[in-house]
């Protein structure tokens, strides 16, 4: 906390602790202040220090209220041995210290000190008149006030509580929004990362084809710089798009919000592969069922990144994309000819995980620097560990290794169906 703010509480307590006692100082002036009948006993000055001396105590109340009230019991015992001095209409001292020792006084103290304020009435009140009267009066004021105290004891207690609660509950919101922020940038560069690792490999198969189609086939070579065209401009449009969900101001509200890709775009996905010279076929299998558009864009990612793995490690002839729909799950499977893990993959090759090489290594890696790229060649290593991750956050599980009869390399990706909501 800070020491400005505590000292602001200490110096408000104090003042109150003697606006208090100035208050009950006034009270127990009035028989001095208001003439009294000369029969009545006279207020004289010694009486009246001695009166005053009962409220001093009080403005203390708060850092020992126990001793403050012991205090205040032992100035009113020497009021009533020492002087002959005029009575009062309530114990306003006495009361305001046993208030205060029920609301700030600990256990067993507390009850201590009830007690004994309540064993102390008795005696007080027989050498005072002895009527029942003013002993039942005692006892009622005296319990009123150890009640008021313990009341406002549990205020304060339900009050600090809830405001702990409130911190609680701002400490966790933070927290929170940190995780949320954290995810959302997870998200996002795993995004980015489809993106851009989808369409520069198509790019730059498509301008390594292109000077050879131009001297032996140009229409070929032509339909290659029209398909880097068509891609650079999908891609620009789906990084500002994303980009321009973060930017913030009026400049920035005309960016386009399209929605995330879905499983209706697979077959765009498929036939721009296509046109980079690789064979590619895509079957789907069962029901088609609707599906969140979450686990839609999800599906989509998935094949887009195993499209661009092999587009850019497998020198592979041929890819087959399969989507079966099941009653439970989704089933996605991406499985290419290509040169596959590798005989020296001496990793998990049936999973992704610390042991699972992917694509790198020897075997389906152009070279050293895809040996070191490890999942899906990347040099970020963020290709296969995406597709996992995208799995993972949706209940679902990734297989990655060799082909069938050990040729190729496949993806196999299952994903829990759920009911639209």
């Amino acid at each position: 906390m800070d020491p400005r703010e505590v000292w602001a509480r200490a110096r408000g307590a104090w003042g109150t602790d003697i606006g208090v006692a100035l208050l009950v100082q006034a009270a127990v002036s009035v028989p001095w202040v208001i003439p009294r009948d000369p029969r009545l006993e006279p207020a004289t000055a010694t009486a009246y220090l001695l009166t005053a001396l009962t409220v001093v105590p009080l403005v203390w109340r708060r850092r020992a209220p126990v001793r403050v009230l012991l205090a205040v019991f032992a100035a009113q015992a020497l009021y009533g041995l020492a002087v002959d001095g005029p009575g009062q209409t309530l114990p306003y001292p006495a009361l305001v210290a046993l208030y205060t020792v029920a609301a700030l006084a600990p256990s067993p103290a507390r009850q201590i000190c009830g007690a004994t304020t309540l064993a102390v009435i008795f005696p007080s009140t027989a050498l005072n008149t002895g009527e029942t009267r003013e002993l039942v009066f005692a006892l009622i004021v005296f319990t009123a006030a150890y009640g008021f105290g313990r009341l406002t004891h549990t205020r304060q207690a339900y009050t600090r509580a809830v405001e702990d609660r409130a911190r609680q509950l701002e400490l966790t919101r933070r927290i929170e929004a940190e995780r949320a922020a954290a995810r959302e940038r997870a998200r996002i560069a795993r995004e980015m990362h489809d993106v851009l690792s989808h369409a520069v490999s198509l790019m730059i198969v498509q301008a390594e084809a292109g000077p050879v189609a131009v001297r032996t086939a140009p229409e070929r070579a032509e339909a290659a710089f029209d398909a880097i065209s068509e891609t650079g401009r999908d891609a620009m449009a789906q990084l500002r798009r994303m980009l321009g969900v973060l930017r913030e101001g009026e400049a920035d509200r005309d960016a386009p919000r399209e929605p995330q890709p879905v499983l209706a775009e697979l077959e765009g996905l498929v036939e721009r592969v296509r046109t980079s010279g690789l064979e590619v076929s895509y079957e789907v299998v069962g029901t088609v069922r609707a599906l969140s558009l979450d686990t839609e864009a999800t599906v989509h990612r998935i094949v887009q990144e195993a499209l661009t793995n092999v587009v850019r490690h497998a020198a592979a002839r041929t890819v087959a994309v399969r989507l079966v729909h099941g009653a439970e799950k989704l089933s996605v499977s991406v499985v290419d000819d290509g040169r596959g893990p590798g005989a020296g993959n001496t990793g998990n090759s049936d999973g992704i995980g610390p042991g699972a090489k992917g694509r790198g290594g020897s075997g389906h890696g152009p070279g050293p620097g895809a040996g070191s790229a490890g999942n899906g060649g990347s040099g970020g290593g963020l290709g296969l560990v995406g597709i996992a991750e995208r799995a993972a956050s949706h209940g679902g599980t990734a297989r990655t290794g060799p082909g069938p009869r050990g040729r190729g390399f496949r993806v196999e990706v299952d994903l829990p169906l759920e009911p639209v909501r």
